[in-house]
């Protein structure tokens, strides 16, 4: 028995599943366009596993994650687009090329760099290759290059960060403090108008100063946000244990005794009681 499979037992057991001849059917009919979803809901699950802080089982979901980069090099092997070692090849020299600072020649097993690099100083010059790169790609704005399929809210912190680079900022927390505001208040008057279009947009507009906030507190909002998800859940399956623990459910109470509830948990969950 093999004592620890390798990255090539991996690509092996990819083509088999692919293999027309006795693959697996499932694995067959995929495409690039059809795993995305997994792809995506693969990632996440790393995530929950860093923030549950649940490292007996992390290794488990980074291999699902490294499956999907798999999934994808068989596919490019297939239709004569890249393979994996490609895949690999254009990450390593990527990463050369943007750390001059640990790699001065640009080689991987080169000379070793003579003086440290402050933390500032490699920013800079990371988001100056950045740009470079996508010059070179031919993507010249500011703005370009900041994928359109990533979650909203990560995506508009990448959008802000790329302005403020240039200028296009703030100055303090304070103006962004003020403009949500501003945001809240022109939010009631679509409200009041009726106006679906118009509260859409103001809707979009507040949510947009909301990470703007964040960034200016330094705070990932998607992370915030996660947190938030899991503290309404807790809260809420606690006022439902209560319900249950009476032999009722949520639809069988009033709105002031769930909001009692709510406020019980949120006590207890702060050690009030």
């Amino acid at each position: 028995m093999q004592d620890r499979y390798t990255v090539e037992d991996l690509l092996h057991l990819m083509a088999r599943l692919r293999d027309p001849d006795g693959g697996c059917p499932w694995d067959l009919k995929q495409d690039f366009a059809s795993i995305v979803p997994s792809t995506i809901e693969e990632a996440y699950e790393v995530a929950e596993a860093i923030e549950a802080e649940d490292f007996e089982h992390l290794h488990e979901e980074l291999g699902d994650l490294l499956f999907q980069v798999i999934f994808y090099a068989q596919l490019g092997r297939e239709q004569d687009r890249f393979d994996f070692p490609r895949i690999v090849d254009t990450l390593v020299r990527k990463l050369l090329r943007r750390h001059p600072h640990v790699f001065p020649d640009g080689r991987l097993y080169g000379q070793r760099p003579q003086a440290t690099v402050n933390e500032s100083e490699v920013k800079r010059n990371w988001e100056a290759i950045k740009a470079s790169e996508r010059g070179a790609r031919g993507d010249a704005g500011v703005l370009a290059g900041v994928a359109r399929g990533l979650p909203a809210s990560t995506r508009a912190l990448k959008l802000q960060k790329r302005a403020a680079g240039v200028g296009f900022d703030w100055p303090a927390l304070d103006g962004v403090l003020e403009k949500i505001e501003e945001e809240v208040a022109e939010l009631r008057a679509a409200v009041a108008a009726g106006d679906s279009t118009h509260i859409r947009e103001e809707l979009g507009d507040l949510l947009f100063s909301c990470v703007n906030a964040a960034r200016h507190l330094k705070v990932d909002p998607e992370g915030a946000l996660r947190d938030c998800n899991r503290k309404f859940e807790r809260r809420f399956n606690m006022v439902e244990g209560a319900l249950a623990a009476d032999g009722r459910r949520p639809t069988q109470a009033s709105l002031e005794e769930l909001d009692a509830l709510w406020e019980k948990a949120k006590r207890v969950e702060r050690g009030g009681e």
